[in-house]
């Protein structure tokens, strides 16, 4: 005697609702697809100013403030330091920051602009107008998004 081969059958789904392990209802899909694509569209853009995002995250923590520790850059970007320090050390080989001792805690490890870091701003105030016109969403549907997505990361910390 053979066997008959079987179809797989549809998901079985709670009564009368849709099934919950469907791909495209995942949030943990929709949010790694949208990240991976919207990174990529900052590429075009990073690449001439010698950067890549990880580093452009890093730029704009200094930006906002500089000098700031390894310990402070780490929880902000929310990378371990691990992490963090290949990005500081090719930002400081191709001169935008400098690292040191931290003249406050000579324990601590400082980062600091450079001039060149701190004249690589005036290219990047580009980036975020090109984003927002490539996606076609005001700043406005961008907030309410960073706010929604701020929420989320809130909730899913440890």
């Amino acid at each position: 005697m053979t066997a008959t081969p079987t179809t797989p059958s549809a998901p079985e789904s709670p009564a009368g609702g849709e099934d919950l392990l469907a791909l495209d209802r995942q949030v943990c899909f929709a949010l790694a697809v949208a990240s991976r694509s919207v990174i990529a569209l900052y590429r075009p853009h990073l690449e001439p100013m010698g950067i890549t995002h990880p580093q452009y995250l890093v730029m704009l923590a200094l930006w906002e403030r500089s000098p700031l520790s390894v310990k402070q850059l780490s929880g902000l970007l929310q990378l371990d330091p691990g992490t963090l320090s290949p990005l500081l050390k090719r930002l400081e080989a191709i001169g935008y920051v400098t690292r040191g001792r931290d003249p406050r805690d000579e324990r601590a490890l400082a980062v600091e602009l450079t001039p060149q870091g701190r004249a690589l701003r005036e290219q990047a105030v580009r980036v975020p107008p090109a984003i927002m016109e490539r996606l076609g969403m005001s700043a406005e549907e961008l907030g309410l998004l960073h706010r929604s997505l701020t929420r989320v990361i809130a909730a899913a910390a440890p």
